[in-house]
């Protein structure tokens, strides 16, 4: 069967949760958001334990976020980073964050990204990445995250992004705790 289209959504729940959501005027409150959308992610059933959001750098609401939506969707790069960066492209009109004169937009995600999200951070335009819980986080809980090496994140600052790791990584674990305790899917395992 061909398929010519594709429709990208998040969970109905997303609308609501983001507007409630206050303002985010640092890097904290904007990690809290990338891990309370993991979190409701997982209470609501609705894909698995991962959330990423993308701000720009002196902006107080969030231009894109995504929750991961691999499992409903049964496509494999719809991981929270890569659905936070195609709704910030959207709600931009470009295909690229990048703004010559202007502050860097920010990728916050609920984890390390794995390779394919890696890649996908370089070629969004995002000029800075902030991380929550880790790489190693993720092995544990059962998730492949495929060949991420110190080069991967060396190439990354040399291109001009800078990334800073282990944000609130112990709230975002919390997230992974309740994800293996209700049973999840890991399903790159």
């Amino acid at each position: 069967m061909h398929v010519a289209a594709l429709n990208i959504s998040l969970p109905d729940w997303t609308a609501g949760f983001v507007a409630r959501w206050p303002d985010a005027v640092d890097d904290v409150m904007r990690m809290r958001l990338a891990i309370a959308l993991s979190r409701e992610n997982v209470l609501a059933r609705s894909g698995g334990p991962f959330g990423a959001v993308v701000y720009d750098a002196d902006g107080t609401r969030p231009l894109g976020v995504g929750v991961n939506r691999v499992e409903p969707t049964n496509n494999a790069c719809l991981h929270a980073e890569i659905v936070a960066l195609m709704f910030a492209q959207a709600a931009a009109g470009s295909w690229t964050l990048r703004r010559a004169s202007a502050a860097p937009r920010v990728l916050y995600t609920s984890c390390t990204p794995c390779a394919m999200c890696l890649g996908a951070v370089l070629w969004s335009g995002v000029g800075r990445l902030v991380c929550g819980a880790t790489r190693e986080d993720a092995l544990e809980l059962g998730f492949d995250e495929g060949p991420v090496f110190a080069e991967s994140w060396r190439y990354l600052e040399t291109r001009g992004i800078a990334i800073e790791l282990g944000v609130l990584a112990d709230e975002a674990r919390e997230v992974f705790t309740r994800y293996k305790a209700s049973g999840g899917l890991v399903y790159n395992a």
